[in-house]
């Protein structure tokens, strides 16, 4: 599922895009499809940077893309191996809740960012996010580790202390916070919850057939329920 709304950062031809944390590489694809675009997707998961690399290698085969290139990074967050102001676009989503030393993570993040250009961030939403903590003790650890939950006005002030000007926000993924609800109720490491199971599969329906139905449902819901925050900023 794609969370940053590429439509609001207006990326030009030969632009560099880091998406880090980049697990699969849902979000390193979404950009590869852009124009002339250099993109890099870097992660610390030796298994998800193959994934991520099978998906950009079947956009090869297929042809969706725009015509620019891609490579993939083994990187830690709090220890970039970037040069200094490096890209064009910096995407950070859903990997600041996982990093114990989250300061650090943000300053290495704007450090390789070029001046005046965008950085986004997504996490979890507050509210969303501290159903599923008091449903289920085990929710932070099964969900790879969750070990902070932000509150919007706190992210912005720690990420325009680094150096950014916030400009915008959005939520997103409102029809996925009763799954990770119904997931923590039945236990979050569970498989055989035949509940749980039936709504797995409606979303991944609604991730590949983008029905009309359940986009409008998500839209229309997402300033109340969206399970992710997504805040963009532009490098002072």
């Amino acid at each position: 599922m794609i969370t940053v709304d590429f439509s609001r950062l207006n990326v030009q031809p030969g632009s560099r895009i880091l998406d880090i944390g980049c697990g699969s590489g849902r979000h390193t694809c979404e950009a590869y499809r852009l124009k002339e675009i250099q993109v890099t997707g870097a992660d610390l998961n030796p298994r998800d940077l193959l994934e991520a690399r099978g998906r950009l290698e079947y956009h090869d085969q297929l042809g969706e893309h725009g015509g620019g290139t891609w490579s993939l990074s083994a990187a830690d967050v709090t220890r970039l191996p970037f040069a200094d102001e490096s890209f064009d676009l910096v995407i950070c989503s859903e990997v600041l809740e996982h990093i114990p030393d989250h300061g650090k993570a943000m300053g290495e993040i704007v450090r390789v960012l070029k001046p005046g250009k965008p950085l986004v961030v997504s996490v979890p939403r507050w509210l969303p996010e501290r159903i599923c903590w008091t449903l289920s003790d085990e929710y932070f650890n099964a969900n790879q580790g969750h070990v902070r939950i932000y509150r919007k006005k706190d992210l912005i002030r720690h990420l325009e202390r680094t150096g950014t000007r916030f400009l915008d926000h959005h939520y997103a993924h409102s029809i996925h916070s009763p799954y990770w609800w119904l997931k923590c109720l039945v236990g979050p490491t569970r498989t055989d919850s035949t509940a749980v199971n039936l709504y797995h599969r409606l979303l991944t329906w609604d991730i590949m057939q983008k029905p009309w139905i359940t986009r409008s449902i998500d839209r229309l819901l997402n300033p109340l329920l969206g399970k992710s925050l997504v805040l963009y900023f532009r490098k002072v």
